[in-house]
């Protein structure tokens, strides 16, 4: 029996988490096997136990409607990447708030979020193996606002088996390549896929995706849309041969948070699926705004973790307890809240390392400080729960829904 984390972490006793131990190994009683619960909803941000990942949720809020409003000012619609906060809660407020549906990664994130009541999933990659595909089609039937990529002919021949025998009709969007990582080459080897895609009785064609991803990061606004326009004009070539030759082109989606405000100068592109938008990350505000300035402010930085000086014994030193399993890559450095001049090493395992020539306090050991992560995919990966933070107080708890579905 396949069973949760979500109801691993609510067992109360052995049995009900399915535990299978090995002949000979002692194994846990029920007393030894506690839920793992958050800290409670009312207290002071700054006495929570650290490394403790929070979210400002005015921030949050304010980068969820900047965007949704900058979006419908240019005509193009909004498909958040849930990949970056897995969090039901964090989907349904930006469905709320007028995105038209959330995309994932992974085939056991959309299972995730699907259970929780996220009902429009695009899954952005494409399931091969044959129990993948039979899991998708198990979606599919629950859940009619599921679609998934295709970008291989034999793997589209697998979803048409395998949905006839789920007794479904899949929805399928076609992943057209911008750079090498995934997808099938823009042109007629594309355009070839959607056609058979689109004769096969149990697969409905949706549409493309053509997601750039290293153009996210490019510094400088106006190198960044160059680029991003250069990169998609193949794409939007094979767009407008599937639309001319009578293919379904519903769905055109791709973009991100680097270049949400660019995309909709390309004839027909339908939506973004921008991420990190919500939380924001050192990645991110490197790579300079519209206005030509060197920090990008289009949104705010609104995910922390805060941590605890454990050391300041040396001169121009201090040690905090959030190394890189709080924080997860160390390029960038994270960025301490308030402290421009300090610089922080998360390269070990449980301790950050700050070295500076000087500080804007005297930061003395068992005081909290507040971190911008590197890049906030993988660190919300590493919690169990967000807490949402409104006037330095934890109003919210909120689940990773997904954490750790990888699948």
């Amino acid at each position: 029996m396949k069973t949760s984390r979500r109801a691993f972490v609510g067992a109360t006793a052995v049995t009900a988490a399915h535990i299978w131990i090995p002949k000979g190994v002692k194994g846990y009683t029920a007393g030894e096997i506690v839920p793992v619960t958050p800290q409670r909803a009312g207290i002071s941000k700054w006495d929570l136990d650290t490394p403790a990942l929070c979210v400002d949720l005015d921030k949050m809020e304010r980068n969820i409607a900047k965007m949704q409003r900058t979006c419908n000012a240019n005509k193009i619609a909004v498909r958040p990447h849930a990949k970056t906060h897995k969090c039901a809660a964090i989907a349904k407020m930006q469905m709320a708030a007028g995105a038209i549906g959330i995309c994932t990664a992974k085939l056991s994130e959309a299972e995730a979020l699907l259970a929780e009541g996220v009902d429009k999933i695009l899954m952005t990659t494409s399931n091969l193996p044959p129990a993948k595909i039979r899991r998708a089609m198990e979606l599919k039937k629950r859940y009619p606002g599921f679609i998934q990529a295709v970008d291989w002919d034999q793997n589209a021949r697998d979803l048409q088996d395998a949905a006839k025998t789920a007794g479904v009709v899949a929805d399928v969007v076609i992943d057209v390549a911008v750079g090498t990582r995934s997808g099938i080459p823009p042109g007629e080897d594309a355009i070839n896929l959607a056609r058979l895609v689109d004769k096969q009785p149990n697969l409905k064609l949706r549409g493309m995706l053509s997601y750039d991803g290293g153009a996210q990061h490019i510094n400088t606004f106006a190198a960044r849309k160059e680029r991003t326009l250069k990169n998609i004009e193949e794409n939007a070539r094979t767009y407008e041969k599937m639309k001319a030759g009578g293919l379904n082109t519903e769905i055109f989606s791709g973009g991100g948070t680097g270049t949400y405000n660019i995309y909709h100068l390309v004839p027909g592109f339908t939506d973004v699926q921008a991420g990190s938008y919500i939380f924001m990350d050192m990645q991110y505000v490197a790579i300079g705004n519209v206005d030509g300035q060197p920090v990008y402010d289009d949104f705010e930085p609104s995910l922390t973790v805060l941590a605890t000086v454990v050391n300041n014994r040396f001169s121009g030193r201090l040690t905090t307890d959030a190394g890189a399993k709080a924080l997860t890559i160390n390029v960038p450095h994270a960025g301490v809240i308030g402290e421009p001049g300090m610089d922080y090493n998360a390269g070990s395992d449980e301790f950050g390392s700050i070295t500076f020539k000087e500080a804007r306090k005297e930061w003395k050991m068992g005081e909290k400080m507040e971190l911008i992560v590197p890049h906030c995919d993988p660190a919300v990966n590493l919690y169990d729960y967000i807490y949402g933070i409104r006037n330095d107080r934890v109003e919210s708890v909120l689940s990773v829904t997904a954490r750790g579905h990888s699948q």
